[in-house]
């Protein structure tokens, strides 16, 4: 039977501007400490993926006993790195595994990490979904955190959202019995999707009232960025829900 070659719909456009020679130099010298590496010529073409690349065993990832019972948090789409290294730093007892496609992001948070000696970080430059689907074990993360996703303001583009009944099931397979999903966004659209997404779900119950979001948790530092969106009065809504 011929294989498929249909290309599945991406939430993400893979446009970066020039990385910084500060930002190449953390990749080319850090990249061995901190990254995980992809099998193949283009880690970003999920047929490549879907059968060549191990399976990550995590407590080797990190270095770290089987008995550790150390909290394991994902999060897709760590930008620039900093909440991130900040989150890191203020959680000395989590460990984090950064997904990301953007180089520029990659390496800032690299060079971050070596700067304020975070070794509870390890950073992966590939699509997080087929990360999802080919590479995490079932039920091995205790969080998952997707902050501020690319909205698609477009109607035409919204199919590209990553927040879909099948992305919140794909999710609900990696996280353990009571794990946390976290969602984040300041565009009120999109919230009331993830809400209405998640909530006809089976796989999650609303930390909060059903229907309504959830207080900023102190893990989630605010950016720049954000704060100057609530200098503006611009909302951002969380969404803490509970794998059941």
């Amino acid at each position: 039977m011929p294989e498929d070659t249909h290309r599945p719909i991406r939430s993400f456009v893979r446009r970066e501007g020039r990385l910084t020679s500060g930002q190449q130099c953390a990749l080319d010298a850090l990249w061995s400490r901190y990254g995980i590496d992809s099998v193949g010529p283009d880690a970003l073409e999920p047929k490549r993926i879907a059968h060549n690349e191990p399976m990550l065993i995590l407590d080797d990832c990190f270095d770290r006993k089987p008995d550790s019972n150390r909290q394991t948090v994902l999060e897709i789409g760590f930008g620039n790195g900093c909440s991130l290294a900040e989150m890191a730093a203020a959680l000395p007892d989590h460990d984090y595994l950064g997904v990301e496609v953007h180089r520029p992001g990659v390496g800032n948070l690299l060079r971050l990490l070596e700067e304020h000696k975070l070794r509870n970080v390890r950073v992966l430059c590939d699509d997080a979904v087929q990360i999802l689907k080919h590479r995490l074990p079932d039920t091995c993360l205790d969080r998952v955190q997707l902050f501020f996703p690319d909205p698609w303001h477009k109607r035409r583009h919204h199919k590209r959202r990553i927040v879909s009944p099948e992305f919140v099931a794909l999710i609900a397979t990696k996280l353990r019995t009571g794990g946390m999903f976290h969602l984040a966004t300041d565009w009120q659209h999109y919230a009331r999707q993830m809400m209405n997404v998640l909530e006809a779900s089976s796989d999650y119950q609303n930390y909060a009232t059903i229907g309504e979001y959830s207080p900023r948790p102190d893990w989630r530092p605010l950016t720049k960025f954000e704060q100057r969106g609530q200098r503006l009065g611009h909302g951002v809504w969380d969404l803490l829900f509970e794998r059941v």
